[in-house]
């Protein structure tokens, strides 16, 4: 699944920890996604997928959000990025 990251922004706070937002444009999908992330220290991450722009596919998004699962790659991608963007 080619994944690409078209946006993203992390902050950190010692109360709340990383905050991130990613973009994501799909390959072959109709809509774009919004991927939020959080992490305490950030070495261990939670993750919310949303479409970005209404609604979208459901079985798209379930196929995506089961690569992000079993794609480690994929995963440290997308967090990489995220962390690409960080503003302290």
């Amino acid at each position: 699944m080619n994944v690409e990251v078209v946006y993203a922004k992390l902050t950190y706070s010692k109360e709340d920890g990383y905050i991130g937002t990613l973009h994501l444009n799909v390959e072959g999908h109709a809509t774009q996604y919004e991927m939020s992330l959080q992490s305490n220290k950030g070495n261990e991450w939670g993750y919310s997928l949303f479409y970005l722009n209404g609604f979208g596919n459901e079985e798209q998004m379930l196929a995506l959000e089961d690569e992000i699962e079993t794609n480690d790659d994929l995963f440290d991608q997308l967090i990489d990025a995220a962390k690409a963007s960080l503003q302290q």
